[in-house]
């Protein structure tokens, strides 16, 4: 009988780059794992984000549960790895784990995803803004001016936004605070703060934590489409954000303009990372 440590697990790549010091990580660390997950490993990620819009209708099951935690820990190596492609801001994160775009690609495309860069019209569902160039008409429409990094598809579930460079009015995204104020459903960036549900918890509890789900389905996007809430109208964060910018932290991840209650929040120390939007939910309209 198979032991624990006989199964693959996505923590056990996290640890085995988290632990890597010397050069090829990619050789030494994630080729040997990815030998492996192609297999039965590749065939449950796959089957199990197939099952997410019917999890999204009824209700999640415990097979749900264990494929949540799993991409979450998927989602850490992915953070971990984009460091190195990630603006420099004064946040001193270690990239000594790098590997090239292209190996990026074929550890994710190896265990059944695919990519895109979508550079054309920006759309939150699919752009993290990563640098703002401030536009001097303050309601020139936020529009992609590069790439990061690209973003990664499960069948219907998005496992990771593409990384893009815009520029924009100040009404539609304000330098220094799209691009720098604190990330929600993210455990690590270079350039910006982060907040996720692992944050706070002992050296196992945290890998207990889910992966934000958003689907694209027949009848629209779905933003965290397994989020416990209805709706975004809750009490705490309602009397600090406006309604509008209670849908674009939801749809962005991230505050994107100054908030309208700024100045009597900034009596408030880390107001920007309490704003716990984890159980809001967007179904498509």
């Amino acid at each position: 009988m198979d032991t624990e440590e006989d199964w693959v697990r996505a923590r056990q790549l996290f640890e085995g780059l988290r632990d890597h010091s010397g050069a090829d990580a990619y050789g030494t660390v994630v080729e040997p794992w990815l030998e492996r997950a192609a297999g039965e490993y590749r065939a449950e990620l796959v089957a199990g984000a197939g099952l997410l819009p019917r999890w999204a209708v009824d209700g999640p099951d415990e097979g749900c549960q264990e494929l949540l935690w799993e991409l979450y820990a998927l989602s850490r190596v992915s953070d971990v790895l984009l460091l190195a492609f990630q603006p420099y801001a004064g946040r001193d994160e270690p990239c000594s784990s790098a590997v090239t775009m292209c190996q990026y690609l074929e550890l994710f495309g190896r265990l059944g995803m695919a990519s895109f860069e979508e550079s054309g019209v920006f759309d939150p569902f699919l752009h993290e803004i990563v640098e703002v160039e401030q536009a001097e008409d303050p309601d020139e429409p936020i529009r992609i001016t590069g790439v990061v990094w690209p973003g990664l598809w499960l069948g219907p579930l998005l496992f990771g936004r593409a990384g893009v460079r815009v520029r924009a009015g100040v009404r539609h995204a304000e330098r220094g605070v799209a691009d720098r104020s604190p990330l929600y459903w993210a455990y690590r960036r270079r350039h910006r703060p982060t907040v996720d549900l692992s944050q706070g918890w002992g050296h196992n509890s945290q890998w207990r934590t889910d992966l934000r789900v958003d689907l694209r389905t027949a009848a629209g996007a779905d933003l965290n489409a397994l989020g416990d809430g209805d709706g975004i109208d809750v009490e705490w964060t309602g009397a600090v954000l406006t309604l509008d910018e209670r849908c674009e932290l939801l749809r962005h991840r991230c505050l994107v303009r100054t908030p309208a209650r700024a100045a009597e929040l900034a009596g408030t120390p880390g107001w920007q990372e309490d704003l716990f939007p984890f159980d809001w939910r967007l179904p498509p309209v």
